[in-house]
């Protein structure tokens, strides 16, 4: 039988990949009102971390297989934010060319995932932003109330 997630986390983060961002990652320092687990493998964490960012899900929907809690997930995305982790990370994956065919993209990828996760600016128009005035649903535009509930259309 064969191994899927040892294999997809392993595709996931290489070898190459885990070799350039590890020095990149502040060291884990332990929450100060105590308590929690022993501290877990960085590299454990930074794969759901990348999981999260390349797929889309949302961290309470981090798979059980990854075995990390969304909160460490998210706890640690948080801290190598404010870091300044994914910047440096897209900086090194240029500057060294990682050498397997497409690395550098998807650290790349990866970097850019978490500027837009982090809501960040990338240098990129995210598109027009609404007006305040302009949150309504089409319903609550097109129809108003009256003072015992019932809708008519302006």
């Amino acid at each position: 039988m064969v191994d899927m997630t040892g294999d997809l986390s392993r595709r996931l983060v290489t070898d190459e990949l885990w070799t350039l961002t590890e020095p990149l990652l502040p060291t884990f320092a332990p929450r100060r009102q105590g308590g929690g687990t022993a501290p877990v493998d960085e590299r454990v964490v930074f794969t759901a971390v990348v999981y999260v960012l390349t797929s889309g899900c949302a961290w309470r929907s981090l798979p059980a297989w990854l075995e990390i809690s969304p909160a460490t997930a998210h706890r640690r995305f948080t801290g190598w934010t404010k870091a300044g982790v994914w910047r440096r990370l897209h900086r090194a994956a240029v500057r060294d060319g990682l050498a397997g065919a497409g690395e550098a993209d998807w650290a790349a990828v990866i970097a850019k995932a978490a500027t837009l996760r982090a809501g960040q600016r990338t240098g990129t128009s995210p598109g027009p932003r609404r007006s305040p005035h302009e949150t309504h649903t089409k319903s609550q535009k097109h129809s108003t109330s009256t003072q015992f509930g019932q809708h008519r259309n302006p």
